[in-house]
C-alpha cells in the first residue's frame, strides 16, 4: 500500500472525514486559537500569508513537513469521490468522500489526481478572471515566468484560448512531482508578492496568490506533459448556483467584480 496524506485546509472547526487518508490542517493558524487540528504555523511554513495565500499556507506545509509518498490537497468543504450520485445532506456526503483504499488503487495508474475539469463556456479563463478580479496580479504573474520560465509562457498564454480547467487547488500528487510542481509555484508567487501591493485590495480581493495558483496548475502539468486522473469532487455545502449564475453575467456585463465567495 501505497504512502498518502490528504491535507484538509480548514480555517474552522469543522466535520472531518474519518478516514486514514485525511489530516484536518488549521491554516492562518498563527496567532489563532487552537482547533485541536495539526497548524500550519508548526515546523517551516508561511501560515502568516494566509489571509493572502488562502489553502496555499497549508499545501507549503505539506509539501515542507509531511513525509509521504503522495501528498494531497482537499477544502473542509470540497472533496474527491468516486461516488456517482448526487446526496442532499453532509451527513450523507461525509460517507462518500474518497477513502485510502481507493485512493491506493486510482494511483496505481497515475501519479496525478485532479478533480473533473470545471468548464466555463461562454468566455475564455483570461476573461472570466478579468471580469470577476483584478487583472493587474495575472498580467504580472505573466511577466515574470516570461523572464523566469520561459518554457511555460505557451501554456501560459493559453488561458486566452481555453475556457476549462482543473480549479480549486485540489489533487494529490506523488511527492517528487509536488516537489517540483511547488518549488515553481512558491518561486513565481513569492515573486509576485514583491511585485503588486496587495495591501491595497480589499481583504476579498488580496487573495489573489491563490486564485491565479489555480490557473497555474494546467500550466505546469501541459508544459511538462505530466499524466493525470479526473475525479469527481462534491461540495459539502450547497451551491447557490442561481446568485453565482447572476454575480458572474452582472461581472461580465456590467463590470461588477465578485466581492466574496460562492
Amino acid at each position: 500500500m501505497k504512502n498518502i496524506k490528504v491535507v484538509i485546509a480548514t480555517h474552522k472547526k469543522y466535520q472531518m472525514p474519518s478516514d486514514k487518508l485525511y489530516l484536518p490542517l488549521h491554516v492562518g493558524a498563527e496567532g489563532k486559537e487552537d482547533l485541536g487540528y495539526q497548524k500550519d504555523n508548526d515546523g517551516k511554513n508561511i501560515s502568516q500569508k494566509n489571509p493572502y495565500f488562502c489553502e496555499l499556507t497549508g499545501l507549503y506545509w505539506a509539501w515542507k513537513n509531511l513525509d509521504a509518498d503522495y501528498i494531497g490537497l482537499c477544502h473542509y468543504r470540497r472533496y474527491f469521490t468516486l461516488s456517482k450520485k448526487k446526496y442532499k445532506t453532509e451527513d450523507e456526503k461525509f460517507k462518500h468522500v474518497l477513502t485510502f483504499e481507493e485512493a491506493n488503487q486510482l494511483l496505481v495508474n497515475t501519479d496525478v489526481i485532479v478533480p473533473k475539469i470545471r468548464k466555463y463556456y461562454i468566455e475564455n479563463l483570461y476573461n472570466h478572471y478579468k471580469h470577476t478580479m483584478y487583472i493587474k496580479p495575472l498580467d504580472e504573474t505573466r511577466k515574470i515566468i516570461e523572464k523566469k520560465y520561459p518554457k511555460y509562457l505557451y501554456e501560459f498564454d493559453r488561458l486566452k484560448k481555453r475556457s476549462s480547467a482543473h480549479m480549486f487547488n485540489m489533487f494529490i500528487m506523488k511527492k517528487d512531482i509536488l516537489d517540483g510542481y511547488c518549488t515553481w509555484l512558491f518561486d513565481i508567487l513569492f515573486e509576485l508578492e514583491k511585485k503588486i501591493d496587495y495591501n491595497k485590495y480589499d481583504a476579498f480581493h488580496a487573495r489573489f496568490f491563490g486564485r491565479i495558483s489555480e490557473l497555474l496548475l494546467d500550466v505546469y502539468l501541459n508544459t511538462n506533459n505530466i499524466n493525470y486522473k479526473e475525479v469527481k469532487f462534491m461540495d459539502m455545502q450547497n451551491v447557490n448556483w442561481w446568485k453565482k449564475g447572476t454575480s458572474f453575467l452582472k461581472a461580465k456585463f456590467l463590470g461588477e467584480k465578485y466581492d466574496k465567495s460562492f
